[in-house]
């Protein structure tokens, strides 16, 4: 089985997200099943007792293994150095314990006989409340290398994949949340290129995080908070 959820920022709502009273259904679970979280994972934020408690947490603890795209809110300084690139299910992931991995930008997966295009990163609007370096980091957007890899891994997957999880939207997905919620994000390069994927990606549902909401869209995209949706391959 595989659930998919929101934001979690760190040590903030993960116990509250993920506990048994809500989110029952993982009686049920063993650790070949997996929870995915879309971005601002915030548990490798400063490694300290309460990061390193919280992932022991999720690694012994849980039933279930967890997988997380970046987010902009990351410690993308100790997410690179602290683990090395390792290949998982066709992909590149930093692997953070037995059963918590990163699933890198511009991956595909395949995870329970289906297909997942990954790319996380967004950038922050709250970014001049921060400290670079210690709050921010610039690795909150992607690489020309990692946009480039993107491209080519889909190309090897003849552009069709059952799932895509991103954090942040395309152009079309930012004019209707911006319509539906009065949001004021103005249109960055990460909303091109996921515009570009959108229009020539044959996808069964795109799933994404970072607005705080959840919602229906278009286009067959669902905006994700704290809900926590079962995919089961339809």
């Amino acid at each position: 089985m595989i659930y998919i959820t929101g934001d979690i920022h760190g040590t903030i709502s993960v116990a509250k997200r993920l506990n048994i009273k809500n989110f029952p259904k993982q009686r049920m679970l063993t650790k070949q099943d997996y929870v995915i979280i879309t971005g601002d994972f915030g548990l490798v934020w400063k490694l300290d007792a309460e990061d390193k408690f919280w992932l022991k947490w999720l690694n012994k603890q849980k039933t279930f293994t967890t997988l997380f795209i970046d987010g902009n809110h990351e410690n993308f300084d100790l997410l690179e150095s602290a683990y090395p690139i390792e290949e998982w299910n066709g992909g590149k992931v930093h692997k953070i314990n037995d059963s918590v991995f990163h699933l890198m930008r511009g991956q595909v997966f395949h995870i329970d006989g289906l297909k997942f295009f990954t790319f996380g990163g967004a950038a922050s609007h709250d970014k001049e409340y921060r400290t670079e370096g210690k709050s921010w980091w610039s690795r909150e957007m992607p690489s020309e290398a990692e946009y480039e890899e993107g491209i080519q891994n889909l190309d090897r997957h003849n552009w069709a994949v059952d799932y895509v999880l991103t954090h942040t939207c395309s152009v079309d997905a930012l004019e209707w949340l911006t319509h539906r919620f009065g949001l004021k994000y103005e249109v960055d390069h990460m909303h091109s290129y996921f515009q570009v994927i959108q229009k020539r990606l044959k996808y069964r549902k795109w799933y994404f995080g970072h607005f705080h909401q959840d919602t229906e869209l278009t286009h067959n995209q669902r905006l994700v908070h704290n809900d926590i949706i079962e995919v089961n391959g339809n």
